[in-house]
């Protein structure tokens, strides 16, 4: 005998049933298709890179004219970043090791670390030419920070690393746009009234554009994995926002006079929690889709679980009430688009062209 099922059984497995197709691309081939993008995308970045913001930290700046009267505050802003810039090649090995299977992934690391290399002396310049630390004490606060400890990644897989690098970065530019403020006496705070200074000005605008690149190629390849593989990217994202900090913020408690790096950060405008939220968070959650926030995409993630579509594959459930996956799709079809034009004035073209594949998500959500 045939029974028929209770209305309420009904519906509760209307309502689990994902909201969109199951995708027709394996895993080896979304993989496949990232990697190619990645390589794409890191030989569009050089070139640009080379093109447009190819400075050196020495031939630069007019070093010599810098003033050597800044407020305590502000020089304790330019010595915390010093450190921080320290452990570059910490940042790029432990980075460079986990990608290093990925030939754009480790190949960009090389040449993001190059980059931050610069940023690196230009801040050695910065201390060298304020004239309040002798270089005696400027090598020994260096060898100070490289025998306490190494950084170590905040975390060990992909999804998570390029969710932390696009905060991070982005973070790391409105530091140094928020310091040229103050060096073009645009702050606020009476601390720091009289301290305009056109060379720094220089320096802290020169590294904000290599920041806001930075920041640019991170988005792109987190948008790349989004598309691709949006459960796990914005189950990464949500960890990183929860745990989020500033790398190396406790490698650098050497610091001298005691001062405190991100109370300092936060007395100068440098970089305050209101910033973080506004500034940071909900520009990323812009471009990744108009997430609403942190708490829609909290919510989100924890209305969604995983259930069997018809064909015993298992989906997760309101996953593209979080965000925009269409959106999403017409960024990554702007990154081939980028990717195309690259190889196409190179010649690449015709012998290697990428090309962009649609996951079969976007439409039906």
């Amino acid at each position: 005998m045939i029974t028929r099922p209770d209305p309420s059984i009904i519906t509760e497995i209307e309502e689990q049933r994902p909201r969109f197709p199951v995708g027709l691309l394996s895993r080896q081939e979304k993989d496949r298709l990232i990697e190619r993008g990645l390589i794409g995308l890191y030989r569009w970045y050089l070139a640009r890179s080379q093109a447009s913001r190819n400075w050196n930290p020495d031939y630069s700046f007019d070093w010599p004219v810098l003033r050597t009267d800044h407020s305590p505050l502000l020089n304790h802003v330019i010595e915390g970043f010093y450190a921080i810039e320290q452990f570059v090649p910490d940042y790029t090995a432990r980075a460079i090791d986990l990608v290093r299977k990925s030939y754009g992934r480790s190949h960009f690391h090389i040449r993001w670390g190059a980059e931050e290399e610069r940023h690196a002396d230009l801040w050695l310049n910065t201390l060298l030419f304020l004239r309040l630390r002798s270089p005696e004490w400027i090598r020994e606060y260096a060898q100070a920070l490289h025998d306490h400890k190494r950084w170590l990644l905040p975390w060990d897989d992909i999804p998570h690393l390029n969710c932390y690098v696009v905060i991070q970065e982005r973070a790391t530019q409105l530091n140094y746009l928020n310091l040229s403020l103050i060096a073009t006496g645009k702050s606020d705070n009476p601390e720091l009234a009289n301290d305009i200074d056109p060379v720094l000005a220089k320096a802290a605008n020169t590294i904000a554009i290599d920041e806001a690149a930075h920041y640019h190629f991170f988005l792109e390849v987190t948008r790349l994995y989004l598309y691709y593989y949006p459960a796990e990217t914005l189950r990464a994202l949500l960890d990183v926002i929860n745990h989020f900090t500033m790398p190396a913020l406790d490698l650098i408690s050497v610091m001298p006079d005691l001062a405190d790096f991100e109370e300092v950060t936060y007395r100068a405008g440098v970089y305050t929690p209101r910033q973080h939220v506004k500034d940071v968070l909900d520009v990323v959650f812009k471009h990744l889709g108009n997430i609403l926030d942190r708490k829609s995409l909290a919510q989100g993630m924890k209305r969604s679980r995983q259930v069997p579509d018809p064909d015993g594959n298992m989906r997760d459930t309101a996953l593209f009430e979080i965000f925009d996956y269409n959106a999403v799709e017409l960024a990554v079809k702007k990154i081939f688009g980028r990717i195309q034009k690259h190889e196409q004035e190179t010649g690449l073209a015709e012998v290697d062209p990428t090309h962009f594949v649609p996951s079969g998500l976007a439409n039906e959500t």
